[in-house]
């Protein structure tokens, strides 16, 4: 059972896609990711990106926390109508659903649209490779609003990413099979 930890739609359930093809990021790994981004104030009112959404969870929560807007992107058509339906079923305010590619999005007038975003929740399926990632990442460099936030959760075998020119890691933390990356930008795109 996948649910919202805390928030105005804390404990409730959300539904996953169907299938082995979505790996819906853990209650546990939510909670810390979200206590961590709580304290350091990135949540509240903020533009939130979440790319490779798969069920809408990590967006989701970020909503439920109180931010200002959440963008979800995810490119399986099962998942983004999952995604869609959590996000009905929860009815937090500024949320919605892009059903396209990352990388397309990225590309496109309407990840501009708005200013930049504060954070950047990217959870791509495992098999996307580095060099995938590091492209995503570079994309996305030049949206971010000063003093963004940009996670990745990865496989805990995956190497670090390779971060755009100007980013590192911040932290890392690893949760049994899982590891996440967190880097905090200082001024637009790093």
């Amino acid at each position: 059972m996948t649910r919202i930890v805390a928030g105005s739609a804390g404990g409730r359930r959300l539904r996953v896609p169907p299938g082995d093809t979505t790996r819906p990021t853990s209650d546990r790994v939510r909670e810390a990711l979200f206590s961590a981004l709580d304290a350091a104030g990135a949540v509240e009112d903020a533009r939130v990106l979440d790319l490779y959404a798969g069920s809408g969870a990590l967006g989701l929560e970020a909503a439920s926390r109180g931010a200002r807007e959440v963008v979800l992107v995810e490119v399986a058509r099962a998942a983004a109508q999952t995604a869609r339906a959590n996000a009905a079923a929860l009815g937090l305010p500024g949320v919605r659903v892009e059903h396209e590619r990352a990388e397309r999005f990225l590309a496109g007038p309407r990840a501009a649209d708005g200013g930049g975003w504060d954070l950047v929740l990217v959870d791509p399926p495992y098999a996307v490779d580095e060099e995938a990632l590091a492209g995503v990442l570079t994309a996305l460099a030049p949206l971010l609003a000063d003093g963004a936030t940009v996670v990745v959760e990865r496989s805990a075998r995956s190497p670090e990413p390779r971060w755009p020119q100007g980013w590192s890691a911040a932290r890392r933390r690893r949760y049994g099979e899982t590891s996440v990356w967190t880097v905090h930008l200082d001024g637009p795109g790093g």
